[in-house]
């Protein structure tokens, strides 16, 4: 018998992973070893379980799982990731290849896709969803910079000038500065409408 692919199965909502584990435990040669609900505790699981392939949620308390998909490869360069998201974001897929996944995945697929899927991350291939794969050819690269995707990061809120200006550690004025470009790249006419086209567009 061949050694089944270990997995961790890292998402914030318990559910979700439950469901994920019944359906993939349904395969022969899969074996869910472990679950998190944060991205700050997936390298340790991962480490801890000796997992094969990390399927990670993008949005997680503690880290993202974009974020945490570049951890991996870098501390963890043997086991692969696979980002598996309600969000199927063109912006996202981008980022999540350029950190280091091997793999992305919207959690509407099919379970037998799924479970594909996994079976060519571990072997060394690369599987990105084919819709999102056309819209990204066809959006673009993000035109913000680091620091105006942080401003409006912080103004997904609603918080004022002020308020965002303290939570990144800059003057209101270049706070303004900030969101003035980010509107005129986004082609919104508020900071609010700007800072949720980038998140539409997975650009946060």
């Amino acid at each position: 018998m061949t050694t089944p692919i270990r997995l961790l199965l890292a998402d914030d909502q318990a559910l979700v992973r439950g469901a994920l584990a019944a359906l993939l435990g349904l395969e022969s040669d899969l074996v869910v070893v472990a679950q998190v609900g944060r991205g700050d505790e997936v390298l340790a699981a991962a480490t801890a379980s000796s997992a094969d392939v990390c399927l990670l949620d993008i949005e997680m308390p503690g880290a993202d799982g974009i974020e945490v998909a570049g951890i991996l490869k870098q501390a963890r360069p043997q086991t692969r990731s696979l980002i598996v998201t309600t969000f199927g974001r063109p912006g996202y897929l981008r980022r999540a290849v350029a950190a280091g996944a091997s793999g992305f995945v919207v959690k509407d697929t099919p379970a037998a896709e799924l479970a594909d899927a996994v079976r060519r991350v571990h072997a060394g291939l690369r599987v990105i969803d084919p819709t999102l794969a056309t819209e990204s050819l066809t959006a673009g690269d993000s035109p913000l910079t680091d620091r105006e995707r942080e401003v409006l990061r912080a103004a997904l809120s609603g918080a004022t000038v002020a308020a965002i200006a303290g939570q990144v550690h800059l003057s209101a004025g270049t706070v303004r500065n900030y969101l003035s470009s980010a509107i005129g790249k986004t082609g919104a006419n508020t900071r609010a409408e700007a800072a949720a086209t980038a998140q539409r567009r997975g650009w946060l």
